[in-house]
């Protein structure tokens, strides 16, 4: 008779994947365990010996989100070829898993601020030129036709002397939509700079992390509320709008994510808020522990409880253009002061579960279309993709005449979104990344990678070579 071992493992052993060490970052074989009520990633370095990492606080959201999981887009141009192998051909390569839903472009490592939790270690450094940035732009469309989205990112592009023409030159291009990715100071302190930067009409991306001085002291290093609040003030004033990103980190602002949501709400130049569980890369390099850190379904739970049930984790859905793992999203339909979500109004699994309806006829493709324009990484609320009809196809609620302004005041976007660093780095989400670094030499390069497997360290070496013999 065979003999049942009298010890039984502590975890269910899910799947393999490939990730780094978080020492060496070299690639190495991990297996997916669900473990009580969480899924972790563990791993095994030659060297180093073995890690592991939370990857979701939530089997139930982690296994269910497969089946948000979308087919990818192929770009019209590829940068590079495949030779080692994902994740060290990105530019992208052939084997890249979805085109660029949002391009960034660093034109600045240089801030104004020192932030502890920074995870670009940004400071001092160099600037893009007028020129590098035209041609990351040409290489743009090249690769897209018309692409979604531009963000200026950094460093801090508001302190770059020539951001105002960089934004012109994105504008003169086929590219849908603009973005500056700010801290906001310069708003706050230069009414006159905001002006001008309305004349462009971008849509502002900005850090925001909470409603307390401890929050900014720890977070960034100096209590800056008032600076945030003034620069909002500063873009309504000039007409234009913001989206809220809260780094949000265990036991500083995790207890704030009702407030911001509420804030935000309030604002009339907020569009939406995106509630981003912090990174452990750059400054910010090591975690207190990584089998305890705030995962994509804990903010989910925590905005729930701390608004009274105002978004509900049910209102949630994994975006199904990065890998369903990486982010979830939400919308409202604000209506003479009460919030809507619009998942309350239709059931938009009956459009966006892909492994189910994707072969189904019989359902109507302007709302799927419209569905999965908002459960997009492409989404900007605001924008003629999200409310440019009569009828919003997406709850069917007579919007009366398209005003794109009142409009605005309509519809607001609440999204969380998990980056990757070395303790969680999933090979799989890395494939299927939509958000891509855009660089000076032409490639475009996953998010996640460009911070954790030197990319970054890599393109700030050519530049300062290129810069010494200028």
């Amino acid at each position: 008779m065979e003999k049942i071992p009298g010890k039984v493992r502590n975890h269910i052993f899910h799947g393999v994947t490939r990730s780094i060490c978080p020492e060496c970052r070299q690639m190495v074989d991990a297996q997916i365990l669900v473990r009580d009520t969480g899924v972790f990633l563990h791993k095994r370095c030659p060297e180093h010996g073995w890690h592991e990492a939370l990857v979701s606080s939530d089997v139930d959201w982690y296994l269910n989100s497969a089946k948000y999981n979308k087919p990818g887009a192929v770009p019209l141009d590829l940068a590079t070829s495949v030779v080692q192998g994902c994740p060290y051909d990105c530019g992208i390569c052939p084997e890249h898993q979805q085109h660029t839903c949002l391009g960034l472009i660093e034109v600045t490592t240089r801030c104004n601020l020192e932030c502890p939790t920074c995870f670009a270690d940004a400071g001092k450094g160099y600037d893009l030129s007028l020129e590098q940035v035209e041609f990351i732009l040409d290489r743009f469309i090249e690769s897209e036709g018309r692409p979604e989205i531009v963000q200026f990112s950094g460093g801090e592009p508001t302190i770059h002397p020539r951001l105002l023409e960089m934004i012109a030159a994105a504008s003169k291009r086929s590219i849908r939509h603009v973005m500056v990715n700010t801290n906001g100071l310069r708003l706050a302190q230069d009414a006159d700079f905001v002006r001008l930067l309305a004349e462009c009409e971008p849509t502002i991306y900005l850090q925001f992390d909470g409603l307390t001085t401890v929050v900014y002291e720890r977070l960034r290093g100096f209590d800056l509320l008032d600076a945030k609040k003034k620069a909002l003030d500063n873009l309504a004033e000039a007409g234009l709008y913001a989206i809220l990103v809260a780094t949000i980190a265990k036991g500083t602002n995790d207890g704030e994510l009702g407030d911001i949501l509420r804030f935000a709400l309030d604002h009339p130049a907020v569009l939406g808020v995106c509630y981003q569980p912090v990174t452990f890369a750059g400054r910010n390099c090591h975690p207190p522990d990584p089998v305890k850190r705030i995962t994509v379904p804990d903010v989910l739970r925590l905005l729930e409880k701390q608004t009274d049930g105002l978004f509900q984790v049910s209102d949630f859905r994994p975006v199904p253009c990065p890998h369903p793992d990486c982010s979830a999203c939400s919308y409202a339909f604000i209506d003479h002061g009460k919030v809507i979500p619009i998942t309350r109004i239709i059931d938009v699994d009956d459009y966006l579960d892909f492994a189910v309806n994707r072969t189904s006829l019989d359902l109507s493709e302007e709302l799927r279309s419209a569905l999965e324009a908002l459960w997009s990484m492409a989404s900007v609320m605001g924008k003629e993709k999200t409310t440019g009809a009569r009828t919003c196809a997406a709850c069917s609620i007579d919007l009366g005449e398209p005003d794109l302004k009142e409009l605005r005041g309509q519809c607001f976007m609440v999204q969380v979104h998990g980056f990757m660093d070395e303790y969680n780095f999933d090979i799989k989400r890395l494939m299927k990344c939509c958000v891509h670094q855009l660089l000076p030499d032409g490639r475009a390069v996953p998010f996640c990678a460009y911070n954790c497997l030197g990319y970054r360290q890599q393109v700030g070496l050519e530049q300062e070579h290129a810069i010494g013999r200028r």
